[in-house]
């Protein structure tokens, strides 16, 4: 486990990791319990249940040192990830400090910690999963574009002005140069220019998506790996830490989920998903506009893989630069035409 965390300190962490580990904590039924790590979390699945553990962690983008932030952070995700996979997001949970001085799982005793608590899902259904097997279907991705359609028509429209949208995008895109910069050349150079001319020279079709009314509240982090092709189909793991970072342009999320599709082997899926959702938004996007999405977004995922290198301990060293130029070369490669 990843122990490098602020705030409670290490031996809280891994004792509340302790208690969420043990089978008896969630009372009959439960003979097993599978652990999974991410960078902010710990996922316990128990059963027919995940309880997801924040860690109290700090990165420039949050901030989960405190029990205050921690809960306020589950009941963000538990709100925002109702408005795409209602019937997952269960509820939350407490850990407890007990008279004796022992933890236990929604006890009496005083709160120490916050759990978000979900429906354990059926392996094998997300969309990366699917894309591997080589058995997702027409069908299915329309489905997927039917429910993302319905959640960016009803969503919450952005807070940012058009200012503030180019800005941020700017910011972001200036991150992505420092840490691409430091690790790559040639091909990584001349995409990281080409955003930044976009930026520069055409962000008046970006200020038209904000006067349009297009910049939405979002998911945020929208991968194959976050959607379930259930019936319908679920999409979970929203950004719900950051509403900054989900200020977005429907367009620009599914560019980035088609990017993601296409590193997996799949690229007809992006395409597919941008024709249905045009058509059902009624919004003839500017093909430029998705191709500097597409390049965008691409500059972020390597520079996010890249950023792994700058841990003191990084976890498959090995794996990180392939992965940012495998990025790099997707958003270079993205062959939607430029309109007339």
């Amino acid at each position: 486990m990843d122990t490098k965390a602020a705030g409670d300190g290490i031996a809280s962490l891994l004792e509340k990791a302790a208690l969420l580990s043990r089978p008896a904590t969630y009372g009959p039924g439960v003979t097993e319990v599978e652990t999974v790590e991410t960078h902010m979390s710990l996922l316990f699945l128990a059963g027919p249940t995940v309880y997801k553990l924040k860690k109290p962690v700090v990165y420039p983008f949050l901030d989960f040192s405190t029990l205050a932030a921690r809960e306020r952070s589950c009941r963000d995700e538990l709100r925002l990830n109702r408005r795409l996979a209602p019937d997952v997001y269960l509820g939350l949970s407490r850990i407890t400090r007990e008279a004796g001085g022992t933890l236990a799982l929604d006890g009496d005793g005083e709160v120490v910690d916050w759990l978000v608590r979900m429906r354990r899902l059926p392996a094998g259904r997300t969309l990366d999963r699917l894309i591997t097997a080589g058995t997702v279907t027409a069908a299915q991705v329309d489905a997927v574009a039917a429910v993302l359609a319905r959640f960016y028509a009803g969503a919450e429209r952005g807070r940012l002005d058009a200012h503030g949208y180019v800005e941020q995008l700017r910011s972001e895109h200036a991150i992505s140069r420092a840490v691409i910069g430091a690790f790559e050349d040639g091909l990584a150079r001349t995409l990281l220019d080409d955003v930044q001319r976009f930026l520069d020279q055409d962000q008046a079709l970006l200020r038209a998506r904000v006067a349009n009314g297009r910049i939405v509240d979002g998911h945020g982090d929208l991968r194959p790996e976050h959607v379930w092709l259930n019936t319908p189909p679920l999409v979970i793991d929203c950004l719900e830490f950051n509403q900054r970072l989900r200020q977005v342009d429907p367009f620009d999320e599914i560019t980035y989920l088609g990017l993601e599709c296409a590193r997996l082997g799949a690229p007809w899926i992006g395409q597919r998903l941008l024709q249905r959702l045009s058509a059902a938004l009624d919004d003839a996007i500017d093909p430029r506009l998705v191709r500097f999405y597409a390049r965008y977004r691409a500059c972020v995922r390597a520079r996010l893989a890249l950023a792994h290198l700058d841990e003191p301990s990084p976890r498959e060293p090995q794996r990180w630069q392939p992965l940012a130029r495998a990025y790099l070369r997707l958003g270079a490669e993205f062959a939607l035409p430029a309109a007339s």
